[in-house]
C-alpha cells in the first residue's frame, strides 16, 4: 500500500506522529512524546550551532526517531511519504515562521496557509506545515486544524461555538460555514499560577475532587461567584473560605477552579449560540460540563469522546489529504 501519509500534531509541550492510510483514514500506528516544540526548541537553542538551517536538521532528527519507531513496529520503509504537521512547526520557534490566516476563515481548510520543505538527506520526507490563524486581537495555533476535523461544514450554517479547554482555552464562533470569531481564554494557566505560585496555594491542595458530592457543591459555588463577582474580589475569597473554615484545601481547590472555568464560559450567555461543542478529554469534559449546566446552558451542550477528540487532527489531515490539497509528489 502505497497511499498513505505521516500526520503530526506537534504542539508546546506534546508531540504526536501517526501513520495514516491516505484512502480509509485508518490509523496505522502512532508514538506520542512530551517532546513539544517550547522544550525541542529550547533544547536547540543550547546546541553550539544553533541557526535556522540547522534548526531544520535538529527538528527533522526528532521526528526520524519516532518515524523510525513506527517502520520498525510495521515492519515497513516509509521513506518518500508525506508529513503533515500542525500546531507550532509553523511558529517563531518551529520550523518556519509562517503567517496566520484571517477571518472569516473557510471550514472547507481552502483558507489555510501552508508551507512546505523538500526532503533532505537522512530525512526522506516532503513536509507540509499547515499554520493557524488571526483576529484582530486574537491568534491561535493548532486549534484550527483541531476544528476542520471535528466540524460537520454540511451542517455548520447555524451559529455554533466549539470550545477546547486547555492551558489557554479556546471558543471558536462558526457561522455559515466559516470560522467567524475566536477568543483565547489562559484559565489553565491561571489556574496554575494562582494555585501553586500565589499567596492562595497554601489554600488549596489538589485531591481527588469529583464525584465526591462536597467538592461538587464547592466547585458549583466558585461557578455561581463568577457569574456575579469580579474575580480579582473574588478570587481572595479562596484565602478567607479557608480562614473562616467553609471549606477544606480541597474543596477549596475545586471552588478555584469552579471560579475560574465559571470566569472563562459566563460571556456564553451573552452570545446567541446555536450549539455548544464541548472538545476535550474526560477529567476536564465533567469540570467544564457541570459549569456550563450551572450557568443554564446544558440543552445547547455536545459532548464526544477523548478518543474521538484526540483523533481530530488526523481526522483534519486525512481531509485535506483526501482532497489533494497538499502539493506533493
Amino acid at each position: 500500500m502505497t497511499n498513505r501519509f505521516l500526520s503530526c500534531d506537534w504542539g508546546t509541550s506534546t508531540l504526536r506522529i501517526s501513520l495514516v492510510d491516505g484512502n480509509t483514514g485508518e490509523i496505522m500506528c502512532t508514538e506520542s512524546s512530551d517532546e513539544g516544540m517550547a522544550g525541542t526548541f529550547k533544547l536547540w537553542s543550547l546546541t553550539a550551532d544553533a541557526d535556522a538551517a540547522n534548526r531544520v536538521g535538529f527538528y527533522t532528527y526528532i521526528l526520524d526517531r519516532h518515524i523510525k519507531t513506527i517502520e520498525k513496529k510495521l515492519d515497513i520503509s516509509l521513506n518518500g511519504v508525506l508529513l503533515i504537521i500542525s500546531g507550532m512547526a509553523s511558529s517563531t520557534i518551529g520550523f518556519m515562521e509562517l503567517p496566520y490566516s484571517e477571518l472569516p476563515f473557510a471550514l472547507s481548510g481552502e483558507d489555510l496557509t501552508v508551507g512546505y520543505l523538500s526532503s533532505i538527506a537522512g530525512f526522506e520526507h516532503e513536509i507540509a506545515i499547515i499554520s493557524g490563524i488571526k483576529s484582530a486581537t486574537d491568534v491561535m495555533r493548532g486549534e484550527e486544524t483541531q476544528l476542520l476535523g471535528c466540524v460537520d461544514v454540511q451542517n455548520s450554517s447555524d451559529n455554533h461555538v466549539y470550545i477546547f479547554p486547555g492551558t489557554h482555552s479556546k471558543h471558536i464562533y462558526i457561522k455559515n460555514s466559516q470560522v467567524t470569531d475566536f477568543e483565547t481564554y489562559m484559565t489553565g494557566e491561571f489556574f496554575e499560577l494562582l494555585s501553586k505560585k500565589s499567596l492562595l496555594s497554601n489554600s488549596v491542595e489538589a485531591g481527588e475532587g469529583f464525584p465526591g458530592s462536597k467538592y461538587l457543591d464547592s466547585f458549583v459555588a466558585g461557578v455561581e461567584d463568577a457569574i456575579d463577582l469580579n474575580l480579582l474580589n473574588a478570587a481572595f475569597r479562596v484565602r478567607t473560605n479557608a480562614l473562616f473554615g467553609i471549606y477544606d484545601k480541597q474543596e477549596n481547590f475545586n471552588y478555584l477552579s469552579g471560579l475560574l472555568i465559571g470566569t472563562e464560559l459566563k460571556s456564553l450567555k451573552n452570545h446567541h449560540i446555536g450549539k455548544i461543542h464541548l472538545l476535550c478529554g474526560k477529567a476536564l469534559e465533567l469540570y467544564y460540563r457541570v459549569a456550563i449546566e450551572t450557568l443554564g446552558q446544558a440543552y445547547k451542550l455536545q459532548t464526544y469522546t477523548p478518543q474521538w477528540v484526540d483523533e481530530a487532527v488526523v481526522r483534519a489531515h486525512f481531509r485535506l489529504f483526501d482532497q489533494k490539497f497538499f502539493k506533493h509528489d
